[in-house]
C-alpha cells in the first residue's frame, strides 16, 4: 500500500513550492528578505534524490547501497522493496538533500520529498524483469526504459506564490524604484560584474577617438579576457582610478569654441556599465516630455510631441528656451544632492565624484574641475538630465499645474527645451519665475537663444488682425518650424532643415571631397552614399522634401566638381550625362523617411 504523501516542498517547481527557489523569487519580487518558513520541517533542497530513502535507511547506514545501472540489483534493505515497480514518493536524505544533515543510518531527519527527485510521475518506472542472476554483476541485464518526455529545467526565475514571475539582477532594481518612488539603494555596486564591464564595452562606439591612454576599442579587445577581470577587482577593491579627459574642441554654430573631453577606454566602459544600472532607477522617475538620452526615445519622438502640442492643443506662444553651457557649469554638490534622493550606496557616489573632479588635460597641462560635468563623457547625458529633472521637469509641472492659467505643454531634450502657452501672461510670468529659479541651482538662460514669440495654429490670423506679418519662427533639433498652410488652406506645421545645419554639412562635405580627390570613384562614392542616406534619414520629413532634394543636388554637383579637378581634361571626360549615370548607380534617390507626426505620435503613445 502507497505511503500518503508527506506535507512540504512540492516535488514540481510552481507557485506551491515554498522552498528552494520560493524564497528567492518572494526576495526578487518585493526587493526584501522573504522571512523565515513556515514549518521548521520545510528545509530546502537543491540536490536531486535519485531513490528512495526509507525509514531505517539513511545514506550512509549499512545498509544502503547505490543504485546500479538499469537491470542491476538493489539491495533488499530498502524497506523489503527493490526499485522494480516501486510508485511509492520517497523521503529525503539527512546528507545530500538535507542542508546540515549528517550521515548514518537511523530514521531520516526530513520527510520532505526531493524538489528534482526522480518521483512516481516524472521518471521511468523500471520494468518488473529481473535479471537472469541475482548476482552483485548480472550477466545479463533486463530491458530497461526510457525516461519519459517533458520540459527542460528553466534557469529564468519561477513564478511566485502570487503567480507573478520573479525577477533577478537589474530588473528587482527597477521593479523596486517603480514601487517606491522614495526608495534609496544602498547596494547597486554589486551590480559591477564582469558580464556588464563586458556588455558595456560592445555598447561603445567602435570607432571613436581615443582619451589620454591612446587606446583605442579595436586595440583593447584582443585583450579583453584580461583585462575586464583585472579591471572588476580593481573597482570591488577600491584601486580603480579614473583618468584625466583629453580637451578638444568644437565650433559652434554661432563661431564659438565649444569643449569637449575624450575619455580614456577604461572609464568609457565603467562609465556604460553605471549608466545601465543608474537608469533602472531613475528611468521610472523622469518625466513623459524628457526625451534627451534616454532609451527608446529619439529626436524624432520630441519633434513629433511638439508638433502635436502645437497642432492638437491650445497653444498660441512658444518659449524657445536654451540653457547657457549647461553642461559646463551643473555645480557638483547640488547635483551629488539630486542623486542621492534615489542613491545611497557610498561606493557608487565615490565613483561618480571621481569621473567630475578628475579634470582634464590640455597642451599638457592638468586643469583641475570645480564644476560642470565632462561633455563628451558616457555619463554626462545621465547626469545632466539627473539634474534638470530635479531642476526644470519638476518644477515646471508644479508650475502649470498649480500657476498657469491656460494650457501649457513641454518638450525637453538635454538642455535645449520648448515650452507651448495658451496666454502670453503665462508665458511671460513663467520665463521670469524659471530666470529665477534657474540661478538658484547655478544655471542661466541663454541671453539670445531664449526668446517668447507669437505661434500656433491662430498666430497668423491674429497677427494679420493687429497689422502684423508672419509669425516668427524658431529652431527646435535641427529643424526650422514655421507657421504654413496645406493644400486645402488649413494649418500645417512645416519642418524645414534649418539654414545654418545645412550650409555648415554641406561646407564639412566639400572639405572631406577635396582630402578624398584622388580616391577610387566607388570608395568616395560609398562614402557619400553613407552621409547622403544619413542626412535623408534625419531631415527626410514630410514637408521638407524639397530641401532634402536641395542639399542631395548640391552636395552632387560639389562631388562633380572634385571628380573635374582630377586632371587637366576633367572637365571634358565628365559630362553631365556621364556623372548623372554614375550617381545613379551610387547614390539613392530622396524620399520621405518619416510618417506624419501625429500617426506615429498616436500609434507609440496609444491612449
Amino acid at each position: 500500500m502507497k505511503e500518503p504523501h508527506n506535507e512540504g516542498v512540492a516535488p514540481h517547481v510552481g507557485p506551491e513550492s515554498c522552498g528552494g527557489r520560493g524564497d528567492a523569487a518572494a526576495e526578487a519580487l518585493t526587493g526584501e528578505s522573504a522571512g523565515r518558513l513556515f514549518s521548521s520541517e520545510i528545509i530546502q533542497i537543491r540536490e536531486p534524490t535519485l531513490w528512495s530513502y526509507g525509514e531505517g535507511n539513511g545514506l550512509g547506514g549499512a545498509t544502503a547501497q547505490a543504485a546500479g545501472p538499469p537491470g542491476g540489483v538493489v539491495a533488499s534493505g530498502m524497506r523489503g522493496r527493490s526499485a522494480h515497480g516501486n510508485r511509492e514518493t520517497s523521503g529525503c536524505s539527512p546528507a545530500a538533500a538535507c542542508p546540515g544533515g549528517g550521515g548514518g543510518s537511523g530514521k531520516a531527519e526530513c520527510r520532505t520529498p526531493g524538489l528534482h527527485a526522480t518521483e512516481e510521475s516524472d521518471c521511468a518506472i523500471r520494468p518488473a524483469i529481473r535479471a537472469n542472476k541475482g548476482t552483485a554483476v548480472p550477466a545479463e541485464s533486463g530491458e530497461g526504459r526510457a525516461r519519459t518526455e517533458r520540459n527542460a529545467w528553466d534557469e529564468a526565475a519561477p513564478r511566485t506564490q502570487g503567480r507573478i514571475g520573479a525577477s533577478f539582477g537589474l530588473s528587482r532594481v527597477r521593479h523596486r524604484a517603480k514601487a517606491d518612488r522614495q526608495a534609496r539603494f544602498s547596494n547597486l555596486f554589486c551590480h559591477l560584474t564582469p558580464g556588464l564591464l563586458r556588455d558595456s564595452f560592445y555598447r561603445l562606439t567602435r570607432d571613436a577617438a581615443p582619451g589620454i591612454d591612446g587606446v583605442t576599442w579595436a586595440a583593447y579587445r584582443p585583450l579583453l579576457d584580461t583585462s575586464l577581470p583585472d579591471l572588476h577587482e580593481r573597482l570591488h577593491s577600491g584601486r580603480y582610478r579614473a583618468q584625466p579627459v583629453k580637451r578638444c574642441y568644437l565650433q559652434t554654430e554661432d563661431g564659438r569654441l565649444r569643449p569637449l573631453g575624450i575619455t580614456a577606454l577604461e572609464d568609457k566602459i565603467v562609465q556604460q556599465a553605471c549608466v545601465t544600472i543608474l537608469n533602472q532607477v531613475f528611468e521610472v522617475d523622469f518625466l513623459g516630455f524628457s526625451y534627451g538620452f534616454r532609451p527608446e526615445r529619439s529626436q524624432h519622438d520630441a519633434l513629433d510631441a511638439l508638433a502635436v502640442a502645437i497642432t492638437k492643443r491650445n497653444v498660441n506662444w512658444i518659449l524657445d528656451a536654451d540653457i547657457q553651457g549647461c553642461f559646463d557649469t551643473i555645480p557638483f554638490k547640488q547635483l551629488e544632492n539630486c542623486i542621492r534622493r534615489r542613491i545611497s550606496d557610498p561606493r557608487m557616489l565615490r565613483l561618480i565624484r571621481k569621473w567630475l573632479k578628475t579634470g582634464w588635460i590640455e597642451d599638457g597641462t592638468r586643469h583641475r574641475a570645480d564644476c560642470g560635468t565632462p561633455q563628451g563623457a558616457v555619463i554626462s547625458p545621465l547626469l545632466a538630465n539627473i539634474y534638470l529633472h530635479s531642476v526644470l521637469d519638476e518644477w515646471t509641472q508644479w508650475w502649470r499645474r498649480y500657476q498657469a492659467r491656460g494650457a501649457v505643454v513641454i518638450v525637453r531634450y538635454a538642455d535645449d527645451f520648448v515650452v507651448g502657452f495658451q496666454y502670453e501672461q503665462d508665458g511671460r510670468t513663467y520665463q521670469r519665475a524659471l530666470r529665477d529659479r534657474l540661478s538658484v541651482f547655478g544655471l542661466a538662460l541663454h541671453p539670445t537663444k531664449t526668446r517668447l514669440i507669437e505661434f500656433g495654429r491662430f498666430a497668423a490670423a491674429n497677427r494679420q488682425r493687429r497689422g502684423e506679418g508672419k509669425p516668427e519662427t524658431f529652431d527646435f533639433l535641427g529643424f526650422t518650424h514655421v507657421c504654413s498652410v496645406d493644400k486645402r488652406g488649413r494649418f500645417f506645421l512645416r519642418r524645414l532643415t534649418a539654414r545654418k545645419r545645412f550650409r555648415r554639412k554641406l561646407r564639412e562635405i566639400h572639405e572631406e571631397l577635396r582630402k578624398r580627390m584622388h580616391d577610387s570613384l566607388s570608395s568616395v562614392g560609398t562614402w557619400l552614399r553613407r552621409v547622403l542616406v544619413g542626412h535623408r534619414n534625419y531631415y527626410g520629413v514630410p514637408g521638407n522634401m524639397p530641401r532634402v532634394q536641395r542639399f542631395h543636388s548640391a552636395a552632387l554637383k560639389l562631388w562633380l566638381r572634385v571628380i573635374r579637378r582630377r586632371s587637366q581634361k576633367g572637365a571634358a571626360a565628365w559630362p553631365w550625362k556621364r556623372f548623372s549615370r554614375l550617381a545613379l548607380r551610387m547614390i539613392p534617390r530622396p524620399r520621405v523617411a518619416h510618417p506624419f507626426p501625429d500617426a506615429r505620435f498616436a500609434a507609440k503613445y496609444s491612449r
